[in-house]
């Protein structure tokens, strides 16, 4: 089994930044691609961000609405996936998720990810 545990999250004014990390523990070696997804109230979760493998080496992938503002990192040896997030919006206000699967590739759809944390909460005030 894998854990992943999310944290950095918190309360930030409009055009504001927070950092978010994801430590992941037990068989972390079973994984590949690691992602970040957000759930706001009523709304289905949606992809955020992601890092994985191709042929040609390691490469990031983003949402449509984030593209520009923020930046997924990892740390292998530190087992650690980040979102840096710059110029928030209120409409970026969720819950934070931090996903990994099996496959090398980074989906969109958060039915493909094989673990979850258990989030962390991100309030942007107007």
């Amino acid at each position: 089994q894998v854990q992943l545990v999310e944290s950095g999250g918190g309360l930030v004014q409009t055009g504001g930044s927070l950092r978010l990390s994801c430590v992941g523990s037990g068989r972390t070696s079973t994984t590949n691609a690691m992602g970040w997804f957000r759930e706001a109230p009523g709304k289905e979760r949606e992809f955020v961000a992601g890092t994985g493998w191709s042929g040609g080496g390691t490469y990031a992938s983003y949402g449509e609405s984030v593209k520009g503002r923020f930046t997924v990192s990892r740390d292998n040896a530190k087992n650690t996936l980040y979102l840096q997030m710059n110029s928030l919006k209120p409409e970026d206000t969720a819950v934070y998720y931090c996903a990994a699967r099996r496959g090398s590739t980074v989906p969109t759809h958060y039915r493909t990810y094989d673990y979850w944390g258990q989030g962390t909460q991100v309030t942007v005030s107007s």
